[in-house]
């Protein structure tokens, strides 16, 4: 019914070697969460009563469930817009295209096939939420309505990403509209119990906000009033709203599948029939060669390092870059103004107002640093330039760093507003504990270290990005599985670092009673990113490297919180960057020396493996 491409699909997904070790692995993630919140919130000391074990099985419930929903959102888009983006750079899509298949069999194959996984891992989790339902504090109806939300999240997400990538014709685009818009679709719906009280409308805002709002959906199923609800649940008619922006997510993309699609790139002009050239003077000849070459224009001078040229005079990364860029502002305008408002908050700012702005603009600006970066190896891989390269002239060192200097130029947008916001939050007193009546320049003062650290180890992270991008899409040749591993490393990253955050702050910043759990969370990381680093090919470098990274920043994490930010007792931020920035400035310069001394893709590792 839905058509060949998603029968494949359903049939090859078992088949993969990654199949039942993902699998195995979320319900191992799922099993250290519970043993971690036992220990931050009861301990294994003595015994819990029938109320602590209730009110464990709630929070456990609750912390599993929105983890799952992060997880979902995100890859939810990425992997649908990527399964689309990776038939286009190939070239295939287009033969899609003159076969029989009808238009929603291709778009709702491609779709419904890249949520197949995700909609594997939903069934995993459903049986671990249900034996929550042992340990009391919830009911079997929150569970139901906890999966729903999660499936609908992800159909919703999936689509969106589908439609992105139907539209654009670049995966970066694809892969960095899809995140872009769906954070602000997020940041709109919680703008809906803000704004829409203003209106003189007689609506409750709060149910349209649940209604539209995955995360406020979720929290209506964890916390349901005592008496419950009057009529409908917000989780059943976030359900139904889902579900009508998958129809109109999906009807677009169906309308405009072969309006958009092949997506009208200018064709090469051809040279004349070659005429019999005359004259003998060389400048007459130059002049001839250079009206007949192939691309349209005026002719340009390329720069001593090609690849730079590339990436930075021409448009390697699509035909409207600045679409990204456009959407990455609004983004940041809508965080930056929640951020000041919660420094300007009547009450007080909290503890921790600088990562309110500073937190969400990092991680999307890694996200979309690291998408430039393994895309511009995936892409040009999956349209035969990568081979083209190789029997070229190029040399490593101008290749690995020709890619480096473009990432980072074309980011540089992305690049600039973490940093700016680090200064910001120096400027008005919010990295460190400043006594009150304080001088301005004693804030500043006061202020310049932590604002040296932030900024350095910010900068740190973008280059590992960008290494980790290159050094992932060398690696391995399946463009898809290149780019999961590498937004999944960096994504995994931040998520795993928050989650830590979260766990010791419900704990009161107490770290004693956690460190069993921690060093389980440690080897994981550890383990997942020695995997990503070095699967294939194993270094000593690279291993020290994966071991190296996570215990960085678990020690800047346990460092910086256990000292209680914004009071006099908060901690020197100089110790946890300098272990930083050897820690990833190691782990760049293990990823870089093979790249530059041996050139992985010089050894015949760029040809494209038939996927089964």
């Amino acid at each position: 019914m839905l058509g060949p491409i998603f029968s494949r699909e359903l049939v090859t997904v078992p088949r993969r070697s990654g199949h039942y070790p993902a699998r195995a692995a979320l319900v191992g993630l799922l099993g250290i969460l519970g043993i971690t919140t036992w220990q931050a919130t009861i301990g294994f000391s003595r015994d819990a009563t029938l109320g602590e074990t209730a009110s464990f099985g709630l929070l456990l419930f609750q912390i599993v469930a929105f983890v799952q929903l992060l997880l979902t959102l995100f890859f939810a888009a990425l992997s649908a817009a990527g399964a689309v983006s990776q038939e286009k750079d190939r070239r295939t899509f287009v033969l899609l295209l003159i076969t029989d298949m009808r238009d929603y069999e291709i778009v709702l194959g491609k779709l419904l096939g890249a949520l197949l996984p995700i909609g594997v891992q939903l069934l995993v989790t459903a049986p671990v939420l249900a034996l929550l339902l042992l340990l009391g504090g919830i009911e079997p109806e929150q569970v139901f309505q906890a999966v729903l939300v999660l499936g609908a999240s992800a159909v919703a997400a999936g689509s969106l990403g589908g439609l992105v990538a139907l539209w654009r014709e670049k995966t970066y685009q694809a892969l960095a509209l899809s995140v872009l818009f769906l954070v602000l679709y997020v940041c709109l719906t919680q703008a809906v119990g803000t704004v829409g009280p203003l209106f003189a409308v007689s609506v409750n805002w709060s149910m349209v906000q649940a209604w539209l709002d995955p995360f406020v959906a979720m929290q209506t199923v964890l916390e349901p009033p005592s008496a419950g609800w009057s009529g409908i649940a917000p989780a059943y008619g976030f359900v139904l709203v889902m579900l009508l922006w998958c129809a109109v997510l999906n009807g677009i993309g169906i309308w405009g599948l072969r309006k958009w699609n092949p997506s009208g790139e200018p064709i090469m002009q051809r040279e004349g029939p070659q005429d019999e050239i005359v004259e003998t003077d060389e400048s007459v000849e130059a002049e001839k060669r250079a009206m007949a070459h192939a691309a349209p224009g005026e002719l340009r001078q390329v720069w001593p390092n090609p690849i730079l040229w590339r990436e930075v005079r021409t448009l390697a990364y699509g035909r409207r870059p600045l679409l990204v860029k456009f959407a990455f502002g609004i983004v940041l305008a809508l965080i930056l103004y929640f951020a000041v408002a919660e420094l300007n908050r009547p009450g007080g700012r909290p503890a921790f107002a600088a990562a309110y702005g500073l937190v969400p603009v990092a991680v999307l600006s890694l996200l979309l640093v690291a998408a430039q970066a393994v895309t511009s190896i995936t892409s040009e891989r999956d349209g035969g330039a990568l081979d083209v390269l190789l029997v070229t002239d190029v040399s490593p060192k101008e290749f690995v760093f020709g890619k480096i200097l473009g990432v980072l130029y074309n980011c540089k947008e992305y690049l600039i507003p973490p940093l700016a916001l680090g200064v910001f939050y120096a400027v008005r007193g919010v990295l460190t504990h400043t006594p009150p009546g304080a001088s301005s320049g004693e804030v500043l003062a006061a202020n310049l270290g932590p604002m040296v650290a932030v900024v350095g180890a910010l900068m740190v992270l973008f280059a590992f990005a960008v290494t980790l991008g290159l050094h992932v899409s060398l690696r391995i040749t399946n463009s898809r599985l290149a780019i999961v591993h590498t937004l999944g490393t960096v994504f995994f990253l931040s998520v795993g670092t928050l989650i830590s955050i979260y766990l010791i702050v419900i704990n009161g910043g107490s770290f004693a009673n956690q460190w069993v759990s921690f060093i389980s969370f440690l080897v994981l990381g550890i383990g997942g990113l020695l995997y990503v680093l070095s699967a294939d090919r194993p270094s000593p470098a690279l291993t020290l490297a994966s071991v190296l990274c996570p215990l960085a920043m678990f020690y800047c994490v346990v460092n910086i919180l256990i000292a209680k930010p914004g009071t006099d007792e908060s901690a020197d931020p100089l110790i946890p960057f300098l272990a930083l920035g050897a820690a990833f400035g190691f782990a760049i310069a293990a990823m870089l020396v093979p790249l530059l001394s041996e050139f992985d893709v010089s050894l015949g590792r760029t040809a494209q493996p038939n996927e089964g």
